[in-house]
């Protein structure tokens, strides 16, 4: 592997023998919960496409700063805060606008999807 991220391959052994030593809970949602207040996401493969559930329990998640060898740079990885006097109305109205566009572009995806799946089917 690169160093540039980590897997949980069994979710649930990893929930109930891993996180009780470390957290007052075995709550795999609620590990994955902090890792994304910490700025941590899930790598998502393409081929994948992100929908398709993998056969294989094996979850990977990176971070920028979570480097194999570059323990300098953990501490740069931090909870993130939001107070509310930090956003300003113009974020917010980008925000909308943005989960706007992408609402649109998944009601697209969906009809050329569905169009995609009667094609199949009349193939079949």
């Amino acid at each position: 592997q690169s160093g540039s991220s980590f897997h949980v391959f069994d979710q649930g052994r990893f929930a109930k023998e891993v996180l009780p030593k470390y957290f007052k809970h075995n709550n795999m949602a609620s590990f994955v919960r902090q890792l994304n207040m910490y700025g941590f996401r899930k790598v998502v493969h393409i081929e994948q496409g992100g929908l398709v559930k993998p056969e294989k329990d094996d979850t990977e998640f990176q971070h920028p700063y979570f480097i194999r060898g570059q323990e300098h740079l953990l501490e740069n990885i931090k909870r993130k805060v939001t107070s509310v006097s930090s956003i300003k109305n113009e974020d917010i109205k980008v925000r909308q606008d943005n989960v706007t566009k992408l609402l649109t572009d998944i009601q697209v995806m969906k009809g050329k999807q569905e169009s995609m799946d009667s094609k199949l089917i009349a193939m079949k």
